[in-house]
């Protein structure tokens, strides 16, 4: 059975940083497609960044322009994790945020974990 299991959100002020987590069992996240999606309130689901697996693209990332600069994806294969190092964050990066793995047409969801950027 595939799980991954996200951890690490919250409230952050304007400005501050926060890491998220994605630990995976039942998949190796070196094998897979590995991304960070996010959803507002009354908007679609938004990618904002991906990891591309070991082979045969050596971990390539991948970021959308809204968060370009600023968020990192990264990932531990000894942790079999994947990891969303935020920075700089603004009230409009509030949002549930979802961890997804995907290779062919196997594709896996994070349970999400809120983010909210507020003073």
């Amino acid at each position: 059975q595939v799980q991954l299991v996200q951890s690490g959100g919250g409230l952050v002020q304007p400005g501050g940083s926060l890491t998220l987590s994605c630990a995976a069992s039942g998949i190796m996240v070196s094998s897979y497609t590995m991304g960070w999606y996010r959803q507002a309130p009354g908007q679609q689901r938004e990618w904002l960044a991906t990891i591309i697996s070991d082979l045969p693209s050596s971990g390539s990332t991948n970021y959308a322009e809204s968060v370009k600069g600023r968020f990192t994806i990264s990932r531990d294969n000894a942790k079999n994790t994947v990891y969303l190092q935020m920075n700089s964050l603004k009230p409009d990066d509030t949002a549930v945020y979802y961890c997804n793995g995907r290779m062919r047409s196997d594709a896996y969801w994070g349970q999400g974990t809120q983010v909210t950027v507020s003073s």
